[in-house]
């Protein structure tokens, strides 16, 4: 009896240390095959874009999500609602110091800290950081087989981003645009 305790302690000790330093497992995102379309809204209409992943991997513990991390090439912000020169001033105007200073916050980066699993994927919670600032976010990813989507909704303004913020000027009237921007993401491992 005594034996048979000991054996079975033995080799719970075994799998819990193997469970404990058991290295997760990283998925790295297929950044060509992955999409990030934004868009912001104003009184008067709105406009689309994308923007591209630079890199990105999600973090598994066998089947479930427990983390991941990504960096957003802010110098590739396109705008797909315009041509020509309109097209061209906007996404100047986007780059520039007014709104994402990309000169010198080349990238932004999301790290997710924490994964919950619900019925339809994942309720994420993380940390964001855009033109220097980091914020708390939260959203829902869906995963299936080989790709995750999520929608999420930015408030810019609590990244310095106050060009146009009706919540900071007064007397804009139909050139106010509105302090939350979306990002609809894909992501392709």
């Amino acid at each position: 009896m005594k034996t048979n305790i000991l054996k079975g302690l033995g080799a719970t000790v075994i799998i819990l240390t193997t469970v404990a330093f058991t290295k997760p497992m990283e998925k790295e995102i297929k950044i060509k095959e992955s999409s990030i379309n934004w868009v912001g809204k104003k009184i008067t209409g709105s406009h689309t874009g994308t923007i591209q992943l630079k890199e990105g991997k999600l973090l598994m513990e066998g089947n479930q999500l427990i983390g991941g991390s990504f960096v957003i090439d802010m110098t590739s912000i396109n705008v797909t609602d315009l041509k020509g020169e309109n097209k061209g001033k906007l996404e100047g105007h986007l780059k520039s110091d007014d709104f994402f200073g990309i000169a010198n916050f080349p990238t932004a980066t999301l790290v997710i800290k924490s994964a919950n699993k619900t019925a339809d994927g994942y309720y994420i919670n993380g940390d964001i950081t855009i033109k220097g600032k980091t914020e708390s976010i939260a959203f829902d990813l869906k995963m299936e087989a080989n790709t995750a989507t999520a929608s999420l909704k930015i408030d810019r303004t609590k990244f310095g981003v106050r060009y146009g913020s009706g919540s900071f000027f007064d007397s804009l009237g139909d050139n106010t645009i509105y302090d939350n921007f979306d990002l609809d993401v894909t992501l392709k491992f």
